[in-house]
């Protein structure tokens, strides 16, 4: 056919041969990626619904049991050879997994007992030796005892003291009690920590102090804990605890001024039903009465004596090595963004509830994340799932990081998810700071209740509770306290069930969860669906799933229940106003936020202006806190949520305020005024820079 046909003319035909393969090759190619590209568009939309659902189905309760199971194989005290080798387990989990993994060493200043006795000797002449840890408690189980209590000794009269608190000893000197000398006998709480507790009996000349827990408990368990008044490492406080880091003394007063004056046990509620059932002297006071009708010890009198108590209590501080052990995936668009998921490893015994069933639900999530990486999910953020040590000597681990990583985590962190005991019976509860409010619910009615058959836990949480009860977070008993209460870091504190029997007792084993607290692991499973689902959508979302409206409504709730209790010339005006300028930028801000979420088909366009926006989500949060700190307090930053010191109020918001009532009664009314009225403002000023941290704008 082409032999007819001059060299040029074959040539040119040749060419447009060519040209119209390269063209079609082109047509075809580009088809290809036209089409690959829309399938990426849906791999990225199913990013969200298609690994949240195979997250929730991959759920293994056999799983969590094997991990609950090893983790509680023996006790694992903070600072101790077989805390290491929990330790080992965890990094070798998260290694197997391909996780990138870190541990980070921090040289801290940890409390352990040498020896104690306390014996009781009776009226009678006959006498009673104190058990000082658990019938049948097993080896390498630490006897019962306070960290961080001085040794000593001392031999006086028993005296009850109720919970110790200041209006505990009116009522006791109202009944001509003088409690100098004595061994005073307190119930744990009435609002006040073991170290308060101890704190107002040596403030007021009782020797010596033991410590009991009633109500529904083990009878013979003995609640350890720690005595200290502060977070974190006491000779680093404010930074963190690293080796050849700078240390205060032992003697210098920031150290020593953390420690309680007198010496101090714990008991079990046996033991101590046996003490005072054998007390004369005055008898209850008629509201005590009323209070321990349920508290599982019956006895009419409060001393002192007759019976004496013979206490001695010696204790060693040393320094001592914790690790904190992290797993982490690194985001694929915002890898300098972090979610942080955190659980304490440390256990006074074996930890099966504390806080190990949390820690065997967090390497469940890191199984499921793993899977998740494997199907090929890449998240947006970078997830840290955080190991900490030694929280149950006052959050040292979790203090010692937040403190080293301040400033990054506070430029950089979207929000901290802490789980302790995961599970300690029925019943869902959650803290949260309040612009994760509507995130959470929202997961909660993805996860299946463990107790009730197709039903969601929101579904049986809005109904136990007549609503759903979202707690908040200004008390100080687990690590969210210091990315809260110091950097800012919106949080959120998950549980099931609450007030176990066998808190810090040797009981608290793996047995104990098997036959009690969660026989077929289904609440293990409904925690960590509820953790980590949270984990994705912080991770995944374009848009953070922060809504400050609830915020603005919250402190307005706070503000007008706040008005009831201040009297005279002090206005809460300031609050007011702050708080319609928060709800105004709250308002602007998710409506800015709806509308790009709406607009994730132009998502390459948007990318600086979601960055943008979710920065400000994420920043609010940190307005609240006050580079002063709270009074006496000053580690405490957090103006909205922190330990107050309590006084004759029950409110557990706005702590500079409520201490400012307490300590100012003594002064005159113009005085007292002042010295509120500055705490409001402060708080007003906290507010309104939240707000313009919303705004984004500059004033």
């Amino acid at each position: 056919m082409l032999a007819g046909l001059t060299e040029c003319s074959k040539m040119a035909i040749k060419l447009k041969f060519t040209y119209s393969l390269i063209f079609v090759t082109f047509i075809i190619v580009f088809l290809a990626t036209l089409h690959h590209s829309r399938r990426g568009s849906a791999a990225v939309k199913r990013n969200g619904s298609y690994y949240r659902n195979d997250f929730i189905s991959s759920a293994s309760n056999y799983t969590i049991a094997d991990y609950l199971r090893n983790l509680t194989g023996g006790p694992h005290l903070a600072g101790t050879a077989a805390a290491g080798a929990a330790a080992v387990y965890v990094r070798s989990h998260f290694e197997r997994l391909k996780m990138e993994t870190r541990v980070v060493n921090y040289t801290v200043l940890l409390s352990y007992p040498v020896r104690g006795s306390v014996t009781a000797v009776f009226i009678n002449g006959s006498d009673f030796s104190v058990p000082l840890s658990e019938p049948g408690g097993g080896g390498g189980v630490v006897m019962a005892y306070h960290a961080y209590a001085p040794s000593g000794t001392a031999y006086g009269k028993a005296v009850f003291l109720n919970y110790g608190r200041d209006g505990d000893y009116g009522e006791l000197a109202a009944a001509g009690v003088d409690v100098a000398g004595c061994v005073g006998i307190v119930r744990r709480g009435g609002g006040l920590s073991r170290g308060e507790a101890v704190e107002r009996a040596a403030a007021r000349g009782v020797a010596a102090v033991l410590m009991y827990t009633d109500g529904e408990r083990e009878k013979f368990g003995v609640e350890r804990g720690t005595v200290m008044s502060d977070l974190g490492d006491p000779l680093s406080p404010g930074w963190g605890g690293v080796e050849n880091g700078e240390k205060l003394r032992l003697d210098d007063p920031r150290v020593r001024d953390k420690f309680p004056k007198v010496p101090s046990l714990p008991i079990s509620m046996a033991a101590a039903g046996i003490i005072l059932r054998s007390l004369g002297g005055a008898e209850l006071p008629q509201e005590w009465k009323k209070n321990l009708k349920n508290s599982g010890i019956d006895f009419e009198r409060v001393g002192p004596g007759p019976t004496m108590l013979n206490f001695s209590y010696e204790g060693e501080k040393k320094m001592a090595t914790i690790q904190n052990v992290f797993g982490i995936i690194r985001g694929s668009e915002e890898p300098d963004r972090f979610v942080l998921l955190g659980n304490h490893r440390d256990a006074w015994t074996y930890g099966a509830v504390d806080p190990n069933s949390g820690t065997a639900a967090l390497l469940d999530i890191a199984r499921r994340y793993a899977r998740l990486v494997s199907l090929g999910w890449k998240p947006r953020r970078t997830i840290m799932l955080c190991s900490w040590d030694a929280e149950e000597f006052g959050m040292i681990g979790s203090t010692e990081f937040v403190e080293q990583n301040l400033m990054n985590l506070a430029a950089k962190s979207v929000a901290y998810l802490n789980v302790d005991c995961a599970v300690q019976g029925p019943g869902f509860f959650a803290s949260a700071t309040p612009q994760l409010d509507d995130l959470l619910l929202n997961v909660a009615k993805k996860v299946r209740d463990p107790d009730h058959e197709r039903t969601t836990i929101f579904e049986t949480w809005a109904v136990s509770n007549r609503g759903t009860n979202i707690q908040r977070l200004s008390r100080v008993d687990s690590d969210f306290a210091s990315f809260l209460q110091l950097a800012g870091i919106p949080s959120v504190d998950l549980y099931y069930g609450k007030d176990f029997p066998v808190y810090h007792t040797a009981f608290d084993s793996y047995d104990w969860m098997i036959k009690f607290g969660d026989p077929l692991f289904q609440r293990h499973i409904a925690v960590s669906g509820v953790w980590g689902l949270l984990g994705l959508h912080l991770a995944d979302d374009a848009v953070l799933p922060f809504n400050y409206e609830p915020y603005a409504a919250e402190l307005l709730r706070y503000t007008r229940s706040l008005s009831g209790v201040l009297e005279g010339g002090v206005s809460l005006d300031q609050i007011f106003d702050a708080i319609r300028e928060l709800s105004t930028a709250a308002k602007a801000i998710e409506e800015e936020a709806k509308k790009l979420r709406k607009d994730e088909t132009m998502a390459e366009l948007l990318i600086l202006e979601r960055r943008m926006l979710n920065d400000r989500l994420m920043s609010a949060e940190r307005g609240f806190l006050d580079n002063e700190g709270l009074n006496r307090r000053q580690w405490f930053k957090h103006l909205v949520y922190g330990p107050s010191t309590g006084g004759k109020t029950e409110l557990d918001f706005y702590p500079g305020i409520v201490d400012a009532v307490s300590r100012s009664t003594h002064l005159n009314n113009t005085e007292r005024e002042a010295v509120i009225q500055h705490e409001i403002w402060r708080v007003a000023r906290a507010i309104q820079r939240a707000a313009y941290a919303l705004k984004g704008n500059l004033t």
